[in-house]
């Protein structure tokens, strides 16, 4: 995407990853190893191979109040341990942000948590709208077989903050326990 787009409008096919290979990253579980707690796991895993835990569009929206960031995630099917594959998880840096989530394929929960330790767990399946109220922390977990797909929106100039979960981790995981 250019800047001009983001001015005069467009529209863009989010699914056709082959058409736009560049706006795609990828998360694997060398990058992500403090954020699944059974670190055994973690390194008996990563022994033998490093998979891909989920993938996400960086379509660079302009980071300016009033923008719209957008795109779509897809974390895989698979587990570390007991804990299901699941994306980082973020505060905003502006706290006072919500974001929308809508499933696309696949089944999971999206976990959110606020800093006081409140938390719950919403469905992300093909279909549902899943709100995240500003203020909390969220992450997408795929509980099945399949990747899970969803689109996500968010004002554009809300940012990510990773390390307040990366060093205090959310209160609850998704275990198949």
């Amino acid at each position: 995407m250019n800047k001009k787009d983001w001015i005069e409008g467009f529209a863009f096919l989010l699914s056709d990853k082959d058409a736009h290979p560049d706006l795609w990253k990828t998360r694997t579980l060398s990058q992500m190893k403090s954020w699944f707690r059974d670190q055994t796991a973690v390194e008996s895993v990563l022994a033998i191979e490093d998979p891909v835990i989920y993938e996400y569009q960086e379509l660079g929206a302009p980071e300016h109040p009033g923008d719209v960031a957008f795109g779509l995630s897809r974390v895989f099917p698979g587990k570390i341990g007991h804990e299901y594959y699941m994306t980082k998880g973020h505060f905003h840096n502006i706290i006072d942000t919500a974001e929308v989530y809508y499933g696309l394929s696949g089944h999971g929960i999206l976990l959110i948590e606020n800093e006081a330790g409140e938390w719950k767990t919403l469905p992300l399946e093909p279909g549902v709208a899943s709100y995240v109220p500003k203020g909390y922390a969220h992450r997408s977990v795929n509980t099945g077989e399949e990747p899970l797909e969803f689109f996500y929106a968010f004002r554009a100039d809300a940012g990510h903050n990773y390390g307040r979960i990366e060093t205090t981790g959310f209160s609850h995981a998704v275990t198949d326990e």
